[in-house]
């Protein structure tokens, strides 16, 4: 599998193994197959496991992941996040702090190679439940991960860049500056139900993919498959008014192009999110080994060429 650089971790994995598909988010599995596709995923070459301790019932996706390496050898990156409440409680950084501590306990690790923050931006003067604005982040948030950092606690600390824009484009210019940012790199820039701003900003992923790359900070690609709407079909019961449902009635085109070109929706559109420039690694959501093989079929595959990109960029 090819390696990408990563700032301080180095070198890792092109294709992630993401919490969200072995925690039962995306569509139904068990605890036997998600531990059997940690497996499969390291033995094909994948360096990183992105977790959350909301992926999943009981911090499922921790807990599959603890049970996969009990007793292994292998070298693997984990990452895992830490929401901040919407209460009337700040108290920020001792709730990174114990959240950070909570999660170690589950995975049995004295530490984590990337901490991430799993809370939207808003902007400072504003109201909007379970976000945070700039001034939190410059006061609270940003200092507690570096602190963190220095304590070897964690290797790397960053943010999920989806929310308010400008926001997010100052979280990167602010000192300490992440490590690394999750954002939203698909073939129709669909945000889906990520996005709870309404229509006050637009998401605008591509120039937050510049602004990383300016800051140096590593991109990790989420949502590559945009929550099943770039698939043949959601694999799981949504209303016909949910994001996802509307995102994949808009992705009609996508799939008839993948159908042309003799390539499943997911194959096409994991492509397209390993060749976007500037991606370090792209977060897979799938549950289990087939999807998972899938997936590494589509990474061994050439990169698209720019005019492929280009081609599939306007079907939006």
């Amino acid at each position: 599998m090819e390696t990408r650089d990563f700032g301080r971790l180095g070198r890792i994995s092109a294709l992630t193994l993401g919490g969200g598909g072995i925690g039962g988010v995306w569509g139904g599995t068990d605890r036997a197959e998600a531990v059997a596709t940690v497996h499969a995923a390291i033995d094909a070459g994948i360096t990183m496991l992105d977790l959350a301790p909301s992926y999943g019932t009981d911090f499922e996706s921790e807990h599959v992941v603890a049970e996969a390496l009990r007793g292994s050898a292998h070298e693997v990156h984990i990452t895992s996040k830490v929401q901040l409440p919407d209460d009337d409680v700040r108290d920020f950084a001792a709730r990174i702090r114990r959240s950070l501590h909570h999660t170690l306990r589950r995975l049995n690790r004295d530490h984590l190679d990337v901490f991430l923050l799993h809370t939207q931006f808003r902007p400072d003067g504003t109201a909007l439940p379970g976000t945070v604005t700039p001034a939190d982040y410059r006061a609270e948030i940003a200092p507690e991960f570096a602190r963190l950092r220095d304590e070897g606690l964690i290797r790397a600390w960053g943010i999920s860049a989806v929310g308010d824009p400008a926001s997010v484009r100052e979280a990167f210019r602010t000192a300490p500056a992440p490590d690394a940012a999750q954002i939203v790199v698909n073939a129709l820039d669909q945000n889906g139900d990520m996005w709870i701003h309404g229509d006050t900003a637009s998401p605008d992923n591509e120039a937050l993919l510049t602004a990383a790359a300016e800051a140096s900070v590593a991109v990790i690609a989420i949502r590559a498959v945009a929550a099943g709407s770039l698939t043949s079909a959601l694999d799981r019961p949504v209303a016909p008014d949910h994001p996802a449902a509307i995102d994949f009635a808009r992705a009609a085109p996508f799939r008839e192009l993948a159908a042309a070109r003799g390539e499943s929706p997911a194959a096409l559109a994991h492509r397209y999110a390993l060749s976007v420039p500037g991606v370090s690694t792209v977060v897979l959501g799938v549950k289990n080994r087939d999807e998972l093989a899938e997936c590494l079929k589509a990474e061994s595959q050439p990169r698209l060429a720019p005019e492929e990109l280009a081609t599939i960029r306007a079907l939006a």
